[in-house]
């Protein structure tokens, strides 16, 4: 029997990606889906206690109906019982039972290799007062990770296995396949009436392309969180045109966490931990460079409120010397300035930009004029400091 076991291959291909040493070292994540009961099933098969791992594959099954991988895994090892088993997913098609294994290994890696329980994901720097939950997505673990706004820190609720781009990571142009790497947010909700049955239960559209994408030249449009078609529980980890595709299930859950226009969604080809000090070392010093370019605008003193903008900023409708000599100008009717700033969000965007997307409430006073408004600015590192590339109403 145990020779017959072997041809499953899956079991061992797992065991060669899955370290027992970092399961015990990483703290619990969370049970949000099948992988506490795939694991168990994966520990059975690989020692060789069938009858259990059949038993609660079954289980599986009555909880999750439409679960194709496991239905596959019933199938193995039932042909494997009865000494007729030819390899993994051994009587469907080869592809199908391809992209079976690849969902088997991310669910399964995600689940034993976790962060480690008081990590910090690197780009939740600081959410608005506003902002109930924020939402980070890593496509090389396929798994999107949810978090609460407790006071300005983020506090970890779910994770949720995700399918992304075809492609990959890193979307450059329309139609390339790929789901992009940034900081985004939900710009509305598209209801199940409104969509075939391939897009699940609803879509909640991103605002792919963002300021910074445009920027960079990047194209295309039309990325969704969504859900799957009501016949299957999931899609193998890189099977969409680009968007980020969840479990009906889990998408519910999600949904009725967002808030639309309001909730950031920050997709990372592979997410950056830190520890809580230096998380907290990051956000304090870029708080400082903000607080800095407050004062000076205050100060009015143009030269050191300019000293704030990088060499290649721009804002919706002018470029660093516009920019410049637009608030030279006004600068020679101010007698005094009061600049106020509040709910501040900053978020800093994956990839290898030195890229961090800040959102507040301003309050501007001055001798002769007064505006309130939302702002948005991008900072970047230029020459290891921090400066505004950036800036428009958010």
């Amino acid at each position: 029997m145990k020779s017959s076991l072997k041809r499953l291959g899956l079991a061992a291909a797992i065991a060669l990606l899955l370290s027992p040493a970092q399961a015990q070292r990483l703290g619990p994540v969370s049970d949000s889906g099948p992988e506490a009961s795939l694991s168990k099933i994966f520990d059975d098969i690989d020692h060789n206690r069938l009858s259990s791992a059949l038993e609660r594959t079954e289980a599986l099954l009555k909880v999750y109906p439409n679960f194709r991988l496991a239905h596959m895994i019933e199938g193995d090892l039932l042909l494997t019982r009865a000494g007729r088993i030819g390899g993994f997913g051994a009587g469907i098609p080869r592809d199908k039972a391809a992209d079976l294994r690849d969902e088997a290994i991310v669910r399964l890696k995600a689940y034993r290799d976790k962060p480690a329980t008081h990590a910090m994901p690197r780009y939740l720097m600081q959410m608005q007062a506003d902002q109930k939950y924020a939402i980070v997505v890593d496509t090389k673990r396929s798994r999107l990770y949810l978090y609460e706004n407790t006071r300005g820190r983020p506090h970890f609720v779910a994770d949720y296995y995700i399918t992304h781009g075809k492609e990959g990571s890193d979307k450059l142009r329309e139609g390339d396949g790929k789901t992009p790497v940034g900081v985004y947010h939900v710009t509305s909700s598209v209801p199940r009436n409104k969509l075939t049955d391939y897009y699940g239960i609803g879509a909640y559209p991103l605002n792919y392309p963002n300021e910074w994408d445009k920027l960079k030249g990047r194209s295309g449009h039309g990325i969704w969180l969504h859900g799957v078609p009501s016949n299957t529980l999931s899609r193998p980890p890189r099977a969409s045109d680009g968007c980020v595709v969840l479990a009906n299930g889990d998408l519910n859950a999600v949904a009725s966490k967002l808030q639309i226009g309001l909730t950031p969604v920050i997709i990372s080809d592979q997410i950056e931990w830190l520890s809580l000090d230096d998380w907290q070392k990051e956000r304090g010093a870029l708080r400082r460079e903000i607080e800095s370019w407050r004062q000076d605008w205050e100060s009015g003193n143009t030269d050191l409120y300019l000293r704030h903008y990088a060499r290649g900023f721009k804002s919706d409708n002018a470029t660093r010397a516009q920019w410049a000599s637009y608030k030279r100008s006004v600068a020679t009717d101010k007698r005094w300035v009061k600049v106020k700033i509040s709910n501040i969000g900053m978020f800093r965007s994956p990839g290898k930009d030195e890229l961090v997307v800040v959102t507040f409430d301003q309050d501007y006073r001055s001798n002769n004029h007064s505006q309130t408004a939302q702002k948005r600015q991008y900072w970047i590192k230029e020459n290891g400091q921090w400066k505004i590339f950036y800036e428009g109403l958010a």
